[in-house]
């Protein structure tokens, strides 16, 4: 009977790194709500034109209010 303690072990390491927490890779937590909204409103679900086109007007008022607040007096 061979002793199989070390591909147990060699196992169990494996497991345990692969269920880290820091994976490095694109954690949906770390994008922004705008990023969010970008993504909900390209995908195919029925309505989500709407967030788009929301979208498009928050930065078309944004950007009126940065051309205001640039103008001196």
């Amino acid at each position: 009977m061979r002793n199989r303690t070390p591909i147990v072990s060699i196992f169990a390491l494996l497991a345990v790194t692969a269920c880290s927490s820091d994976t490095g890779g694109n954690r949906r937590d770390t994008m922004t709500q705008r990023q969010k909204d970008s993504v909900l409103g390209q995908s195919g679900i029925p309505g989500a034109q709407g967030v788009t086109k929301a979208l498009n007007a928050a930065d078309s008022v944004k950007a009126r209010q940065a051309q205001t607040d640039s103008i001196q007096p």
